[in-house]
């Protein structure tokens, strides 16, 4: 059967994941009667909430005889180390632009990888249906944007077709017949080429790791594409690392593959194709699986560095232990071992003392999506603000810089501007009239000065603004970069918090907690109005007095609390606070719940 190997990369939320739900169901994946999910590839809880893919994930359609191997990747940047190893792994991509918003700064990042690759892209401007589409704008973009990525000449002559991915259909013309996605497969047959991989069926085994995983019942697998040769299930090979080393030898004890959205066991993996292998114990993403008679491991691309550290501890609090039924430091650090284990893009180190783990990743996002799967099954965390990781490059500290690409509403740019360039550091680079009445700004920005910032732009855009952020650089380091200017509310006591004392303090801020909460003596309750932190008494009730005199008891009217998502509340947090973060509760406190104790630090810190 011939073979065609795709993947399919865009910007967030420009119809990925729903284009290969329509493939699936056209090229007969599933049967006329099976119940499938909306967005059947996010398999993951957080992706169907988030509606975003954060694992890339392969399948296979099978059309008119031939079999197309498809790969669904991230759009976000924080997932970024995964989009590059896939595009390794297929000859040809489809990119899916948005015909109303056009190239977007994550469609920038995975189309550079893979021009970098010399693959030759097929451009599908998807939501042509959409009424402030306009393709023929979309189209143009597209080739400015190959154009200033250095493209070559048969790269630039790209074949482009108008798609709705939720209508299921994609024709060459604007104005075509609307009925299906059979001109896009013949697009994919004809465009993109054959493996070359199949003319090498005669060598030794090689392959390439690029993804991996973990089965509950297979245990350790990693899926690649076999780059030469053939393998059999039960056949031994060995793992070499990136510069030849041998790590292992190990058994194939399954070859699997995609057919449709299950992946099947196989007898034999060929040349070209795209599998997954069981058997190894210490073999990860970017070593080589091949027979014992090859010496030389395949190029791989390096696994890009974190740029951002997060400290993950046990929760010490006096409410432990109420919703959570693992918390000891052990369990997190066997589980934060096995996510470094599958995730390669992160990084984790034991801290002095043993109680709590650096996890060093890619960005805020990766890291909330940790943090959300952790408390998911059932862990109770303390997380410390993020830090930016720095690096020395020819003997000068540098930090991270991130592109950001900005689109708002014209009245709100100043506001947004003033932010960026001012405490914040950035240089903006470039500002346009995205139409419509709206503003499109590109600015490049320390990763320092956008911890916290997302919270603050949707305030200052009243929800409209949209704030795309991708790894730019490394550049010496631009100087302080402000805190938050408020104060907070501390608790003094431990108990229930009480509706009369959270009205009389009322005037002093707004709170992050409502009456009958669980509160204890260093919890963040609430922001103060001004810049210093405040002591306050959540639980003071009113004094009860017998004089029955009409018109002395005011009714109690609490404003509504303010509610902190987890990554607000992470970016929300002071260096010397922490977020408290159980199954059921995200809860803000100091590290030193005693007042003297903050006291001793505070002058230890500033002496």
């Amino acid at each position: 059967m011939e073979l065609r190997n795709i993947a399919i990369i865009a910007h967030v939320d420009h119809g990925k994941t729903t284009l290969v739900d329509e493939l699936l169901k056209q090229s007969g994946a599933f049967r006329e009667n099976q119940a499938v999910a909306e967005r059947a590839m996010d398999s993951n809880d957080l992706e169907r909430e988030r509606g975003i893919t954060i694992l890339a994930k392969a399948t296979s359609v099978e059309w008119n005889g031939m079999r197309i191997n498809i790969v669904d990747t991230p759009g976000h940047a924080d997932f970024g180390g995964e989009v590059e190893r896939i595009l390794s792994m297929v000859d040809g991509v489809v990119l899916l632009v948005d015909a109303a918003e056009g190239p977007m700064p994550q469609t920038k990042f995975v189309t550079s990888k893979a021009l970098a690759l010399g693959l030759r892209p097929i451009v599908v401007l998807n939501k042509v249906d959409k009424p402030d589409a306009e393709p023929d704008r979309a189209l143009d973009e597209c080739f400015d944007l190959f154009a200033s990525l250095g493209a070559d000449d048969d790269q630039l002559d790209f074949p482009s077709m108008y798609a709705s991915g939720r209508s299921g259909w994609a024709d060459m013309e604007l104005d075509g017949p609307r009925q299906d996605l059979n001109a896009l497969f013949e697009l994919i047959v004809k465009h993109v080429p054959t493996p070359k991989q199949i003319e090498a069926r005669d060598e030794p085994f090689r392959m390439l790791a690029t993804t991996l995983g973990a089965d509950p019942f297979i245990g350790r697998i990693l899926t690649g594409r076999v780059e030469a040769g053939t393998l059999k299930a039960g056949e031994t090979v060995k793992a070499l690392s990136r510069d030849g080393t041998q790590i292992e030898s190990f058994r194939a004890t399954k070859i699997m593959a995609f057919r449709g959205l299950a992946q099947q066991a196989i007898d034999v993996a060929e040349a070209g194709d795209i599998v997954t292998l069981a058997g190894m114990s210490k073999a990860t993403v970017a070593d080589t699986i091949c027979a014992m008679s090859v010496t030389e491991a395949i190029p791989a691309q390096p696994i890009d560095p974190p740029t951002i550290s997060v400290t993950f501890g046990i929760n010490d609090s006096p409410l432990a232990g109420r919703d959570g039924k693992k918390v000891q430091s052990r369990v997190i650090r066997d589980r934060l071992m096995k996510e470094a284990e599958v995730n390669v893009a992160i990084k984790v180190t034991d801290t002095e003392g043993g109680e709590a783990f650096d996890v060093a990743g890619r960005g805020e996002l990766q890291m909330g999506v940790l943090i959300e799967n952790m408390r998911r099954e059932g862990f109770e965390l303390s997380i410390s603000r993020p830090k930016v990781l720095f690096q020395e490059v020819d003997g000068v500290r540098c930090e991270p810089i991130e592109e950001v690409t900005i689109d708002v509403d014209d009245e709100y740019s100043g506001a947004v501007i003033e932010k960026i360039t001012g405490a914040r550091k950035g240089e903006m680079t470039e500002m346009k009239q995205a139409g419509a009445g709206k503003t499109r700004i590109i600015a490049h920005v320390p990763s320092r000065g956008l911890i916290g910032y997302h919270g603050e732009f949707l305030t200052d855009t009243r929800g409209t603004g949209v704030l795309n952020r991708v790894f730019h650089e490394w550049a010496p380091h631009k100087g302080a970069i402000p805190g938050r200017r408020a104060g907070v509310l501390i608790s003094m006591e431990n108990g229930t918090s009480v509706s009369f004392a959270l009205w009389k303090l009322e005037d002093r801020g707004k709170f992050f907690i409502g009456a009958q909460e669980a509160v204890y003596q260093g919890m963040i309750i609430g922001e103060h109005n001004r810049e210093n932190d405040l002591e306050v008494n959540p639980l003071k009730g009113k004094q009860l007095t017998n004089v029955r005199a009409s018109g002395t008891d005011e009714a109690v009217r609490l404003t509504t609390p303010v509610t902190l998502s987890l990554e607000q509340a992470i970016a929300y947090i002071d260096t010397d606070e922490l977020v408290e973060v159980t199954p059921n509760a995200i809860r803000l406190r100091k590290i030193h719940l005693d007042p003297h104790e903050r006291k001793r630090a505070a002058k230890s810190y500033n002496g």
